[in-house]
């Protein structure tokens, strides 16, 4: 199985550009989230645990020493990207997100950075930062963690904002030159197939230059974790997900760049489902489904209709 012959895939888009393969190296800038501490609630999303994607430790350590840390993990490029990733990497005042970017883009290695937040935390004076670097010739990623169009789910999960907010952010990032990214999970409560299609179709209608596809995780210390261990909430299976993951890539624009197709996290953190364990159990299993009915884009070429 090809991936890159079957989805416009990042890495393989960062590796035609720049003639040579580009890592994202993780960073922890000690951020906090608005959703945890009383700004807009406590507790976070229903979904959340911040530890079953990031290493808190990091947040002790430099963005230098952060970067000289994940950059001996990876032999097999010398590029890199500087990944903020863990809670919400614009929440603070510019003139420290400035100083804490700076840190990361002056090492000589970096050809860009990328950037996790949430759509209702993105204020003008950190997009125009984030264009500054852009105009100095850095490769600049907004990633917006949206999860879902559908407003009714995300009051359902305690997100904090709706869907407009995000179109509002993405818009004005848009329109300053910076590339956005979508970050969507598939699998949440109450929605179902066609809720993760129409939601696709409503990000791609909106303007968006990648997007990052999540089966939904149950982590211990979320909210969801207790409804899971009361029977309340079944798991995702591999079968939902590649169907689903792969009905959306398919209807997905063939310029639209997929920053991930699935994802993993570790036990015991990790509670269900277990084949989230290792993200290669999503990714071959929505490689084959788009093997056997076509890649990105295919359901636009032809006009097919989505059928459950």
């Amino acid at each position: 199985m090809q991936l890159p012959q079957l989805v416009n895939m990042f890495g393989s888009d960062l590796q035609r550009r720049y003639g040579e393969k580009i890592h994202k190296l993780t960073l922890h800038g000690g951020f906090s989230c608005p959703n945890r501490d009383g700004t807009l609630g406590r507790g976070g999303c229903t979904f959340c645990n911040v530890a079953s994607f990031a290493d808190e430790q990091m947040q002790q350590q430099s963005i230098a020493e952060q970067l000289a840390i994940q950059a001996q993990k990876v032999n097999r490029a010398k590029r890199y990207l500087a990944y903020f990733q863990a809670y919400t990497s614009t929440y603070a005042e510019v003139e420290l997100l400035a100083n804490m970017y700076r840190q990361a883009l002056t090492q000589a290695e970096m050809v860009g950075i990328c950037v996790g937040t949430r759509p209702d935390c993105v204020p003008e004076a950190a997009l125009d930062l984030l264009a500054g670097y852009r105009e100095q010739g850095f490769e600049v990623w907004l990633e917006l963690g949206l999860q879902t169009a559908h407003d009714k789910t995300l009051k359902r999960i305690n997100r904090g904002h709706n869907f407009s907010c995000y179109q509002q952010t993405s818009r004005l990032a848009r329109e300053r030159g910076l590339k956005v990214c979508c970050h969507l999970i598939v699998g949440l409560p109450g929605e179902t197939h066609q809720h993760h299609l129409a939601t696709l179709k409503a990000v791609a209608k909106s303007g968006v230059d990648g997007i990052k596809l999540h089966p939904l995780h149950i982590v211990t210390g979320s909210t969801m974790a207790r409804a899971w261990q009361a029977g309340r909430l079944s798991e995702l299976s591999l079968e939902d997900y590649a169907f689903s993951a792969g009905e959306m890539i398919r209807h997905t624009p063939k310029e639209i760049i997929y920053h991930r197709i699935s994802a993993s996290a570790r036990r015991p953190t990790l509670l269900a489902p277990l084949w989230c364990e290792n993200r290669w159990n999503g990714m071959q299993a929505v490689g084959g489904y788009l093997q056997r009915h076509g890649g990105q884009g295919s359901a636009l070429a032809v006009g097919q209709q989505y059928q459950p």
